[in-house]
């Protein structure tokens, strides 16, 4: 017995995180699930899921995705400012576009399907990187935590709200997971890290930087990770690095020659625009600690003492590393969103899984030093508690910002998309702040629309149509008017719905529907509800 004990010291010494998880995994094994139910467990919850969501969150999840495939497939809709520039990849677009095609092909671009069929299939890509989280939080710590770490990741507010919708972030995440799973260096204390290949990881990583230039902030640190730890650097850098990474920005460039009709370069372009002429900040700008402050706290919300927690017991400082890393370089920018530090959110969630295994086993310890009786007693008590804690501040959260909050933007095109089936609009103005809602990918039919243009202007002081209508609505709708091609719908916030009154009444515009939009303020003003106006006689 003292021989025993006196190995199981040695190795608790010397490799602490492979102990750990040999102690979890051993008083977990009989819960163990194997990758096919994770992920059938996962892929139920997040269609689920995408079909709770309902709201508006971020332009980008239409008018630069949904927007830009469905004008290849169906060869109208709107391409933003971003595309004229050479600043975006055809790449996730098209993701969509082969689903649109499938539509059409067997006759299923109804309303119904146009709305939901994305963020299904978003959902599928969403159980991926969650079948990937546990799949790594296994590897690292054992099945006892990677359980915890994907209950987690499936109850956080923010996934829930987020992960199902169709935005490059989101998919930069789902290949965040999957490539960090397969890079060496994050599985460095497992045994079986050298038996996968880093050359997927190098694959997925370059897919991601393809997809989003961004995502070269964090596979930087792994790559530079990798570099300290790899024996054959020479390898790893001629033979795999090298020729992975030119091939997929080889053929993401020819994808972008062939749709663009030129060839454009487009990591450069974002580069020069978002990072050396600071053109982000023309959206709005932050403090430089508003991701430790507000952006990824209110994100972990009350995970967040859970997550720190699980950073400092665990010891795994790669993966923390990488948090912080990310989270400095993003801070480092004048813009700043939520969205854009999505890909490491899953990474704080794992320790918060980790801080909930290591209650449970603490507990059950405590229990068998006590005596059974403390078992059935202390340890569900103090495991309840927390699992209670964290699903009634999170499913409220997550089911209120999917399901009420701004859902006015999306609800007023569903209904325009059903009345232009029907031969009710004939064309449609939108007086309100630019892009604030879905364009033709939800209202799939080719008729006029109008929204108030917001492209950065080349010379700086010019306000855009959307400023000079918020700053004065009266003043610029009459002036619009005078050139205007009469539209037979318009659509506008309550906000500014009190100031246009008489201009409404005067052009013969009554009131059609009005849609509840958001009981707080958004952005500028509270935008309570969302009014669609249509001109006499529709």
């Amino acid at each position: 017995m003292r021989q025993r004990k006196s190995a199981d010291d040695k190795d608790r010494f010397e490799n602490p995180n492979a102990f750990r998880r040999k102690e979890m995994t051993t008083s977990s094994s009989h819960l163990t699930f194997s990758s096919t139910r994770v992920f059938v467990i996962c892929l139920t919850m997040r269609m689920a899921n995408s079909l709770l969501v309902q709201t508006y969150f971020n332009p980008d999840e239409h008018w630069q995705a949904l927007e830009v495939a469905h004008r290849f497939t169906f060869g109208y809709g709107h391409l933003t400012w971003e595309w004229k520039k050479g600043i975006r990849s055809y790449l996730h677009p098209m993701v969509f576009a082969f689903l649109y095609k499938a539509l059409a092909l067997f006759h299923l671009d109804t309303p119904l399907f146009m709305i939901k069929a994305p963020r299904l299939l978003q959902s599928i890509f969403s159980a991926v990187g969650d079948l990937y989280l546990y799949k790594l939080s296994r590897v690292l710590f054992g099945d006892h935590v990677a359980q915890w770490a994907l209950f987690s990741q499936l109850t956080n507010w923010f996934m829930f709200y987020c992960f199902t919708r169709t935005l490059s972030n989101s998919l930069e995440t789902v290949l965040t997971l999957v490539g960090l799973y397969y890079w060496p260096c994050i599985r460095a204390s497992s045994s079986e890290g050298h038996s996968v290949s880093r050359k997927w990881g190098l694959v997925v990583a370059a897919l991601a930087c393809a997809i989003r230039p961004t995502s070269a902030i964090t596979w930087a640190y792994v790559g530079l990770l990798e570099l300290l730890s790899a024996r054959d650097r020479p390898k790893f850098i001629f033979l795999e690095m090298a020729p992975i990474g030119v091939l997929v920005l080889t053929l993401a460039c020819l994808l972008d020659h062939l749709m663009y009709g030129s060839w454009v370069l487009v990591p450069l372009n974002f580069l020069k625009f978002n990072f050396l002429s600071s053109g982000g900040d023309y959206y709005g700008t932050h403090k430089w600690h508003w991701y430790f402050t507000q952006g990824f706290s209110v994100m972990l919300f009350t995970f967040l003492p859970f997550s720190i927690a699980g950073i400092i017991r665990s010891k795994q400082w790669k993966l923390s590393g990488l948090i912080a890393w990310v989270l400095g370089l993003y801070s480092a920018l004048g813009h700043k969103e939520f969205r854009f530090v999505l890909p490491v959110l899953p990474i704080a969630l794992m320790f918060s899984g980790y801080t909930l295994a290591s209650i449970g086993k603490s507990d059950s310890s405590y229990g068998k030093r006590k005596g059974s009786t403390s078992i059935q007693t202390k340890w569900p008590s103090k495991k309840h508690l927390a699992i209670f804690f964290l699903l009634a501040t999170n499913l409220p959260m997550a089911l209120y910002m999917s399901l009420v909050h701004q859902r006015g933007a999306e609800d007023v095109m569903n209904y325009l998309s059903e009345e232009a089936r029907n031969g009710r609009v004939e064309s449609i103005l939108f007086l309100t702040p630019c892009h604030a809602t879905p364009y033709y990918s939800t209202l799939h039919h080719n008729l006029p629309m109008r929204f108030l243009d917001c492209s950065p202007s080349e010379e700086k002081g010019v306000l855009d149509e959307s400023d000079r209508f918020m700053m004065d609505p009266v003043s610029f709708a009459s002036e619009f008017a005078r050139n205007w091609s009469l539209p037979s719908h318009i659509v506008l916030f309550d906000s500014e719905e009190k100031l246009l009154t008489d201009f409404l009444i005067a052009h013969s515009f009554e009131e059609k529907r009005r849609f509840f939009h958001a009981h707080f303020k958004v952005d500028r003003d509270l935008q309570a509800s969302m009014v669609l106006y249509s001109f006499k006689g529709q």
